[in-house]
């Protein structure tokens, strides 16, 4: 049976070999920053370890002190890795309390009750676990079953760490001398290895999971509009069945081609750039904005009555028509044409949906642009707001 040494060397081994994965994974991909704050925190903890291992063959006060110190900060280094990666702000929230329970950790070391220290930092990284855990639980946003495991893991070395400052207490253990040896140091040494590994290699899924969802987004972005493209319209609502309360808008910008001749390529950018806000400023919960490519646009409305549908999409090609960009032929005014295409009853696919909302758009240019007609009433047109200059 291994004794308690080879535990912690055990420890520092995983430990070593997970740091170095980390790091190699960050030099291929530098995107992933999370991943170099994971490498950091496990080679901090494996700092400690090794601190630790030294101070159970000679014990020293100061020794206990630094050896403390890296325990608690690897695993806060840990925790800001997966606020990190989950995008939550707010890091001082979490360093502010750590820091100040290393302070008190090392003022009652130094003053001899190196026990209390131990329990101080047990408790701290208790905590560290605890948090860490929750936060992927409750604001994670991949595969449940992963996130699952990585509370779980975080929640049973949370509970080893408990396990070891409650046996402390229990045996009233102010004062050490020495590095505690316990059953509860020895079992924390086992899980803290199981659950490190399983944790090192449960950062590699969910890198690979983001990196597949960055890249699921790359193929499914406009990237001068920062909008949707075609590809992310089928990928959210191919298969989906229209109804009718369900309704899609296509826009066109009136005689873009003439915008770009005239004023050039870069203007005709900004154009299509300045109309993307607009989508975006009236874009909510159940309104989708993609970029079908050129100067056409799309947006898919859920949960709409058509009345309100064709209201909101006046209101876009009117506050389109206010927008000015400015150009070395002076200030620029572009309009834009819309058609509304609306499910059925019985359920309509994209295709015909977006057939109906194209017909509709049509008839717009036809009757002199600046407009939105609804294909459930064509021929009703209502023309927008005019430009005070027409690209």
């Amino acid at each position: 049976m291994l004794d308690f040494c080879s535990l912690l060397l055990a420890a520092a081994l995983s430990g070593t070999c997970l740091s170095i994965t980390m790091f190699a994974i960050w030099f291929t991909a530098p995107r992933a920053g999370f991943v170099l704050t994971v490498a950091c925190g496990i080679l901090v903890l494996v700092v400690h370890v090794i601190l630790f291992w030294q101070y159970t063959k000679e014990p020293d006060p100061l020794l206990c002190q630094v050896a403390l110190a890296m325990l608690s900060l690897g695993f806060l280094i840990l925790c800001l890795s997966a606020m990190q990666y989950l995008g939550m702000p707010g890091y001082g929230r979490v360093a502010m309390p750590t820091f100040l329970a290393m302070a008190i950790c090392a003022a009652t070391t130094y003053f001899g009750f190196d026990g209390v220290g131990f329990m101080i930092t047990y408790v701290t990284v208790t905590a560290l676990l605890s948090t860490i855990g929750a936060m992927f639980w409750i604001n994670g946003s991949h595969d449940r079953r992963i996130l699952l495991v990585v509370s779980f893991l975080s929640g049973t070395c949370a509970v080893s760490f408990a396990l070891c400052c409650a046996v402390l207490m229990a045996k009233g253990q102010w004062t050490l001398g020495v590095a505690p040896d316990n059953w509860a140091e020895r079992l924390n040494s086992v899980v803290a290895v199981a659950c490190m590994t399983g944790l090192g290699a449960l950062t590699l899924s969910l890198h690979h999971l983001q990196a597949q969802i960055e890249l699921k987004a790359e193929t499914m972005t406009d990237p001068l509009t920062g909008l949707m493209n075609r590809r992310g319209l089928t990928s959210l609502h191919g298969e989906r069945a229209f109804g009718p309360f369900t309704a899609i808008v296509m826009f066109d910008l009136d005689h873009f081609k003439r915008t770009n001749d005239v004023y050039g390529h870069p203007v005709g950018d900004q154009v299509l750039c300045r109309f993307a806000a607009v989508i975006k400023k009236y874009a909510r919960t159940g309104v989708d904005a993609f970029r079908l490519g050129g100067e056409e646009f799309a947006i898919v409305m859920s949960r709409m009555t058509p009345e309100k549908a064709y209201d909101l999409a006046s209101k876009i090609g009117v506050a389109f028509g206010t927008e000015i960009v400015p150009t070395p032929l002076g200030p620029l005014r572009s309009t834009v044409s819309g058609g509304i295409g609306i499910g059925e009853a019985e359920g309509s696919s994209l295709n015909d949906v977006l057939a109906e909302a194209d017909t509709a758009l049509y008839a717009a240019k036809r009757a002199g642009r600046n407009c939105v007609i609804s294909h459930k009433r064509m021929g009703k047109a209502e023309p927008v707001r005019p430009a005070l200059r027409t690209a």
